[in-house]
């Protein structure tokens, strides 16, 4: 934490608006819901220095956090970061973007993305250091959405790693305390303590609720601990039915990109022209 002083603040959030410029428009029926920018800036900072050095599984990412810490170490704005990131997604225009940056950035080589649902058994277990994951808050369902996505980060560090899960956090609003009592639950049936929270970090562009913070929660594995059971594919109907909150069921594996679209550019079927009278 005492590395932020360091960080070129301006040149820091130059870069940010970049990794914005370049990420999809969010999809509100599968909660995906953006961090706002200076906030981004501030996570990016804790998250790579946290991950410095370790291979670090994304277990979703539509915020572009892992793009942003990549992106600051290859620009030197911060001089320490994660070796390697992969980001497990759903939404095939997430990873596209990440793809496509990491490419024109030249941060392949420590930047991926992988189409993945959580609903199936995760393709990489043990393969990390440490996981990351922002996921559905879990407003409607006490925090089981939240629950999978970690469930997935443990099984990519192989019960044997520590993580960072960012959950919805406030003192006013009842829900996310019963998520947050859900998650920390799960976590020591786990094997996992928590080492620390950071709370109200980061708002987001969500128009009913645009006070809603949220926190970094920190869990790490118990010397020794592993894993209760295999990775495991679930199918239960109820879960799929409240994972996404009020709107449903959206029984969806993957959101499929339709066509390649320059995301900070209008698209065409968002305007039309109207010509001077001298050019009709």
């Amino acid at each position: 934490m005492a590395r932020q002083s360091e960080i070129d603040l301006r040149a820091a959030i130059n870069a940010i608006s970049d990794v914005i410029h370049n990420r999809p428009r969010p999809i509100r029926e599968f909660d995906q819901i953006y961090m706002k920018a200076a906030d981004m800036v501030i996570q990016s900072e804790i998250i790579a220095d946290w991950a410095d050095g370790k291979r670090v599984a994304f277990i979703g990412d539509g915020d572009a956090i892992s793009v942003c810490i990549a992106y600051l170490k290859k620009r030197d704005i911060l001089q320490y970061g994660p070796s390697h990131i992969k980001v497990f997604d759903f939404d095939e225009r997430i990873c596209n973007s990440i793809i496509r940056f990491a490419d024109k950035e030249r941060m392949s080589e420590t930047l991926e993305a992988i189409p993945y649902n959580c609903f199936d058994a995760f393709p990489d277990v043990g393969g990390f250091d440490c996981y990351y994951t922002n996921p559905p808050w879990g407003q409607h369902n006490e925090g089981e959405s939240v629950k999978l996505f970690a469930q997935r980060g443990m099984e990519a560090v192989g019960h044997k790693g520590e993580g960072v899960i960012v959950i919805a956090d406030d003192d006013d609003l009842d829900w996310p305390k019963v998520v947050l009592k859900a998650v920390q639950n799960q976590a020591l049936e786990e094997g996992f303590f928590i080492q620390r929270m950071m709370r109200k970090l980061h708002l987001y562009h969500l128009e009913e609720e645009p006070d809603l913070h949220s926190c970094n929660l920190f869990v790490k594995a118990t010397p020794g601990n592993k894993a209760k059971r295999p990775s495991q594919t679930i199918d239960d109907p109820d879960l799929l039915d409240k994972f996404y909150g009020r709107n449903g069921s959206l029984h969806v594996r993957y959101v499929r990109q339709k066509k390649r679209v320059d995301y900070g550019k209008a698209h065409d079927d968002e305007y039309a022209l109207e010509y001077l009278e001298a050019d009709k």
